[in-house]
């Protein structure tokens, strides 16, 4: 039998030569934190997402302050209100939850790492849809792009230096965008979710902002069978003026995340949804599978598939975990 004459394994013979012959890494720059922060002067426990919580404003500040130490890019906040509306009156109130988290932690922490807010309405409304309803119970898009544009005034003037923009309503970055420049916030950055999935991995979520929705939103977000239309979605956002492209989920799109980061030439993120992170975590309670390795597997692969950032519920934890490997 003749040996091999090429042998791809000499580069995985030992750990330094695998670290030297790796084609990606993850940094902790590269990752970012979604919180929640509900009013109230206590944090609550997510059931669905262990080791996730509900903040309140003084443990958000904490927990930013933890995020900041560990090197992550930043935290992306999502607001939980006591109280909700048909048009999500709260989203655009100075002293809303989500405004007011905004202040708290560009205050705490500064430039230590990049405050970011989602832009959406479904947090607020009584009805859990992310825009404004017509009187047939259908999302009004254009009715909708007009409270998104007095949220993202709300919202820049709290001092949120990244707008999320997660509504799926056509036009919004561009309203957006719009809006931001001609009332002085030329700065302020925005981030298209531009390939967001009605996906059934959302379903934690649901539970962390509390949601009311009632049906689905199969009516503005992405049918999962679609891979062109993530990519056409993302070059519409680019052509409005989004700064930042975004795949939700990560997981289960990676072909999508792949043709986009392929066509795109700004940078292109990818959301690790609460359903990825509870499937791991629920795995792991029972011993089925090594939690550390499939968490940073998991990343790793979103970043492979081209992702420049990964949002994580993990960003802290696995932060750390870098940072002890380096030293």
């Amino acid at each position: 039998m003749t040996n091999p004459v090429i042998r791809p394994r000499r580069l995985r013979t030992s750990g330094a030569l695998r670290r030297l012959a790796s084609e990606i890494r993850v940094h902790p720059a590269e990752l970012v934190l979604p919180m929640f922060v509900r009013e109230g002067d206590e944090q609550r426990a997510i059931s669905s997402m262990p080791g996730v919580v509900q903040h309140s404003i003084d443990s958000a500040r904490r927990a930013a302050r933890q995020a900041a130490e560990a090197g992550i890019g930043g935290i992306m906040l999502f607001g939980v209100p006591s109280r909700r509306d048909a048009t999500g009156t709260g989203a655009t109130d100075p002293n809303g939850i989500l405004n007011l988290a905004a202040r708290a932690l560009v205050d705490e922490i500064g430039d230590a790492l990049v405050v970011q807010t989602d832009l959406c309405l479904d947090e607020f409304t009584d009805h859990g849809h992310c825009g404004v309803l017509a009187a047939d119970g259908h999302v009004d898009n254009d009715a909708t792009l007009e409270r998104y544009r007095d949220m993202a005034l709300a919202q820049a003037t709290a001092g949120s230096a990244l707008l999320g923009l997660s509504g799926m309503m056509d036009g919004q970055v561009a309203a957006v965008r719009e809006t931001l420049d001609d009332n002085g916030f030329e700065d302020t950055a925005v981030l298209a979710y531009s390939a967001k999935y009605a996906s059934a991995f959302y379903g934690p979520f649901r539970e962390a902002v509390a949601s009311t929705l009632v049906g689905d939103r199969r009516t503005y977000q992405l049918d999962p069978a679609n891979r062109r239309e993530g990519v056409r979605e993302a070059q519409l956002d680019i052509d409005e003026g989004a700064d930042i492209v975004m795949v939700k989920p990560a997981g289960s799109y990676l072909d999508v995340l792949a043709d986009v980061a392929a066509m795109s030439d700004i940078p292109v993120w990818a959301y690790q949804v609460s359903g990825e992170y509870a499937m791991i975590e629920a795995a792991a309670a029972q011993g089925w599978i090594d939690r550390r390795r499939a968490v940073e597997e998991s990343v790793l692969s979103i970043r492979r598939a081209g992702a420049d950032a990964v949002l994580t519920y993990w960003a802290v934890e696995l932060a750390t975990w870098l940072k002890e490997e380096q030293a």
